[in-house]
């Protein structure tokens, strides 16, 4: 594989972002006195910080076009709010909370703030977040403050709900909602609209979290104020609660049960780890400045601390994959920050087939089919773990995150840096050390888990051996008289019939190596003798169907809206059967009428060559 050639890259926030996070803030030199903001009990004065919010009549956030959605509701977005003149204010405040927290013992920032923030749901994250700040790590802070934006999503999330019934998706349309300012007052949720909030202004989420800003990029004293400004949220809100009596109630966490079929990887080994850290130091994939976050994300994963392990390998994933994205798509621009005017290059857009303007992305052409599905399964996918979004979102755990998930994404991304170091060392490795062989073996052998397609086969083979068990179970009292009575039917007859002349057609689209027997002394035995046979035709239409997904595309728009009809039909189908044969309804002559009804559909849809078998069919002859 191609190496990419390393830049001297120095910063990945473009100049404007850079400025507003790392100068602005720095400006104003006068001293704060820190008892105007918090008093000596830990009560915030909001005021003191409201006031250092600045109002325009026109936004100043529009610096250069960009996407034109975007644009438009940036524009709308920053009137009346100055960001850049917020922040310089904003800045000795900062300054002077970090001091004052930098001044006190572990006690006595529990003591005063503690009441404050057990409104997160998770007031057990702040003593650690304190002892970053202590640490004077950057590394740390930025992870504090990861941590910090995400379970104040969360929390922010909950309190919504005492008022509003769906909650945004997004943390900036959440500060942005009517329903927070009625809770903590607009002017409250504009201050968080300069820290959290907009592109505007500091978006101190999302540079980290999308993996833009380096450790040493994040000032300490912005990860001070958010912890200040989260346990005062908790001060006002309390006060809410206590005037509206209501009481705030906290979601319960996800938990990641999809994971048995996800977990591919074997075990991390201390010698797969030794190697990694060589080759963390030599792969072009990851960019100098981050190397840090790579090098603690080791040291969590040795901690037992897998959530820190996760949350910075899924951040520094996406930062090297869009550094190989503008690479290899020859838009080197896009490796930085964009301005507050256009969108981020972020996974959504590097994980996508197409560009914004049409063309073909060339990042899952380069990485192959195996790293790309194993991305989609771990990121995008619905029935995937998602483990990007709910993590950053806060619908995670952290004490409870699985090691599993971070042991696979840790052997995952140690075989995606081998692909970015020089072949002869990849080659020494390979031959050393088994472990290595084993790793990149199974990344190479890589196949979906949590596609569509792929949840669809595990349904079909659960169906088919639902429907195979059925003589097994006890029949219901009566059921021998009503199976007498139905022997005379016509129309079970004739669905016999059916069934028997539509597995025949079925199956000659069946490789000769997996038929089976298809006339109808073999069908599955049953005193009724329709539901399970007619249900196998279903499962066996369905696999045929799934087994040739791919020629869908070979339809026009009519057609195609005509087989999803069908399709639907047959769900509909299935859907009525099971309301007609539970326990507490037993309609056998209506499920006898749905069941003629869609075999009649069936046959007729089949006879006008229309499924994606015979679709198939005839694009092979085609070839041939």
């Amino acid at each position: 594989m191609e190496i990419l050639i390393e830049d001297p890259i120095t910063t990945c926030l473009s100049p404007s972002v850079y400025d507003m996070i790392c100068k602005l803030g720095f400006e104003a030199r006068e001293n704060c006195d820190i008892s105007s903001i918090v008093t000596q009990n830990g009560e915030v004065c909001w005021t003191t910080i409201t006031d250092c919010v600045v109002y325009t009549e026109s936004g100043t956030c529009i610096t250069r076009c960009g996407a034109v959605v975007l644009t438009c509701f940036l524009i709308l977005e920053a009137q009346g709010l100055d960001y850049g003149g917020s922040v310089r204010l904003l800045g000795p405040v900062c300054q002077a909370v970090h001091l004052h927290l930098s001044s006190l013992t572990k006690g006595q920032f529990e003591m005063r703030y503690s009441p404050g923030l057990q409104w997160t749901g998770v007031p057990e994250l702040f003593p650690e977040m304190f002892d970053a700040l202590g640490s004077l790590q950057s590394l740390a802070i930025s992870l504090s403050l990861m941590k910090l934006t995400s379970c104040l999503e969360r929390a922010l999330a909950d309190v919504y709900l005492l008022i509003g019934k769906e909650c945004p998706f997004l943390l900036r349309d959440l500060i942005a909602s009517e329903e927070l300012a009625q809770v903590f007052g607009q002017s409250v949720m504009d201050v968080l609209k300069v820290f959290v909030g907009s592109p505007c202004g500091l978006n101190l989420r999302n540079v980290l979290w999308h993996g833009f800003a380096a450790p040493q990029e994040i000032p300490p004293k912005y990860c001070s104020m958010m912890i200040l400004l989260t346990a005062g949220l908790g001060q006002l809100l309390k006060g809410y609660l206590q005037q509206t009596k209501f009481t705030l109630a906290h979601r319960p966490f996800i938990t990641l049960t999809s994971l048995e079929d996800l977990i591919v990887f074997p075990d991390v080994t201390y010698e797969v780890l030794s190697v990694l850290e060589e080759v963390m130091k030599k792969s072009t994939f990851i960019l100098k400045i981050m190397l840090p976050y790579w090098e603690v994300a080791l040291i969590n994963f040795k901690s037992n601390r897998f959530a820190d392990c996760a949350i910075l390998l899924l951040v520094q994933l996406e930062t090297g994959l869009r550094k190989v994205f503008a690479t290899v798509n020859k838009c080197p621009k896009r490796l930085l920050t964009a301005e507050s005017t256009a969108l981020y290059t972020t996974f959504d857009e590097i994980l996508a087939k197409h560009l914004n303007d049409g063309k073909i992305n060339q990042l899952p052409l380069f990485l192959g089919e195996p790293a790309m599905e194993f991305l989609w399964d771990f990121l995008n996918h619905q029935e995937g773990p998602r483990l990007r979004d709910r993590l950053s979102h806060g619908e995670i755990s952290l004490p409870e995150f699985p090691k599993e998930a971070a042991n696979q994404l840790l052997a995952f991304s140690f075989v995606l840096l081998l692909r970015f170091i020089d072949e002869d060392l990849l080659s020494v490795f390979k031959q050393e050390k088994a472990a290595v062989r084993a790793l990149v073996s199974v990344a190479e052998a890589y196949g979906a888990r949590c596609h569509p397609v792929s949840q669809l086969k595990k349904q079909v083979l659960s169906c088919e051996r639902s429907i195979g068990v059925w003589p097994l179970l006890p029949l219901p009292e009566g059921s021998e008289r009503e199976a007498q009575r139905s022997e005379g039917n016509s129309e079970i007859h004739a669905c016999r019939s059916l069934i028997t002349e539509i597995v025949a057609e079925l199956c000659h689209h069946v490789p000769e190596t997996h038929r089976v027997p298809h006339d109808s002394e073999h069908l599955p035995p049953e005193n009724i003798k329709l539901l399970s046979p007619m249900l196998y035709l279903i499962l066996l239409l369905i696999a045929l169907e799934l087994v040739n997904i791919h020629v869908v595309l070979g339809k026009n728009t009519s057609e195609y809206q005509q087989y999803l009809r069908f399709l639907k039909s047959i769900l509909q189908y299935t859907e009525n059967l099971e309301a007609y044969t539970s326990q507490d309804k037993n309609k056998w002559d209506e499920a006898v009428n749905l069941t003629q009804a869609a075999l009649l559909k069936i046959w007729t849809f089949s006879e006008k060559k229309q499924m994606l078998i015979h679709l198939a069919k005839k694009s092979a002859s085609k070839v041939v």
